[in-house]
């Protein structure tokens, strides 16, 4: 599955519930870039770049994947180079919550 791919299941593994008064645009640079629009109690994803994105995920496909199917730890792929987080930091350590990777 490629990280394009993956993204786009993102709506179906949303948890609501955790999400709560969030509403946020999270951007996704892998090969093919989308983006995550979290309003209202509800997920979207979109093709390409957001002009307003609150948080930027900048990872390689593969590693993206293996990030957003909790096979590889944030902090270690953060510390280790393989991940890059521009802006709201706190919103990208709770994206393994807003996100069943059961589902993905």
């Amino acid at each position: 599955m490629s990280a394009a791919e993956l993204l786009k299941n993102l709506p179906s593994a949303f948890n609501a519930a955790e999400a709560s008064g969030t509403d946020c645009t999270i951007q996704f640079n892998c090969s093919q870039p989308v983006h995550a629009v979290v309003k209202n109690g509800a997920c979207a994803v979109v093709d390409g770049v957001s002009s307003a994105a609150d948080v930027t995920i900048t990872m390689e496909d593969d590693d993206l994947v293996a990030l957003m199917k909790g096979e590889l730890n944030g902090m270690t792929a953060f510390m280790t180079g393989k991940l890059q987080v521009e802006g709201d930091l706190m919103l990208a350590q709770r994206l393994p919550a807003l996100f069943d990777s059961s589902k993905l």
